[in-house]
């Protein structure tokens, strides 16, 4: 695999992961690290970028559909949504340093982007978040 490839697999592994779509990217990242073919600090960057950006995908559906979270089609049970709107109204912006957790960060980037989290507050929390989570992966394969 070439580099843009892993790169760009890894990005889209990310990124899926992030939304509220079953994936994840962690294995990924893992293995690619431990391959010692690939820098690790682009693997890092991609991975970080791709999952960033999905959760801004919830951010944006959050914001702008969530007008229809009690339609069949919408892609969070009311249940689940309600939830996160409580866990997020009781931590505040804070919680959005849990967006990385699996099962409840996608609902809680969804509820950020409905209670009207600022943009600016939204991607620094979620950033470090999400690069924290990578960091830690890299470093678990022995190579940070």
């Amino acid at each position: 695999m070439s580099t843009l490839s892993a790169w760009l697999t890894l990005f889209t592994a990310a990124f899926l992961a992030a939304t509220l779509l079953p994936a994840q990217s962690e294995g990924l990242l893992f293995w690619l690290v431990r391959t010692q073919k690939y820098h690790v600090w682009g693997l890092l960057a991609a991975a970080t970028i791709g999952n960033v950006l999905g959760a801004v995908t919830n951010w944006w559906l959050g914001k702008y559909i969530a007008r229809f979270q009690h339609k069949k089609w919408f892609p969070v049970s009311p249940t689940e949504f309600a939830k996160a709107a409580h866990f997020f109204q009781k931590y505040g912006v804070w919680s959005l340093l849990l967006c990385w957790v699996p099962f409840i960060g996608d609902p809680i980037t969804l509820a950020a982007g409905t209670l009207g989290i600022r943009f600016p507050v939204f991607i620094t929390l979620v950033t470090l978040s999400k690069l924290g989570r990578y960091l830690a992966v890299c470093a678990a394969a022995g190579l940070l």
